[in-house]
């Protein structure tokens, strides 16, 4: 993955506009790693294969960035975007990385279901 260059992420997503993709959105802030810590409070989503059509994508903020897709009756966004790549089946890959690089946020579209 490289970082985020805000042109180039920007025309890959522009190029899903209109069709029906199939999203996975995943956020983590340290999944099974409250057993460390009992204190520590684990929280994250996740939804995959869940098929969108968006009339627009956005890509705002400085580094982390936030990127938005505007459906028909709302919105879906990730917020602390850091790395992208369009993958060898066309896949658009987006991830965010805390300062020890670990993932915090990934966010994917393809035009093909993503295997399970």
């Amino acid at each position: 993955m490289e970082l985020v260059e805000v042109n180039q992420l920007q025309a890959a997503i522009d190029s899903f506009v209109g069709k029906d993709v199939y999203l996975h959105l995943e956020t983590t802030n340290g999944s099974y790693a409250s057993h460390f810590n009992e204190g520590f409070f684990n929280a994250g989503a996740f939804i995959r294969n869940v098929v969108i059509n968006f009339e627009l994508g956005k890509v705002v903020g400085d580094s982390p960035h936030r990127v938005g897709l505007k459906l028909p009756q709302g919105w879906v966004y990730a917020q602390g975007i850091t790395h992208f790549e369009i993958d060898e089946e066309g896949r658009l890959l987006l991830a965010g990385h805390d300062g020890t690089g670990k993932l915090a946020v990934a966010l994917q579209l393809s035009e093909t279901p993503f295997s399970y």
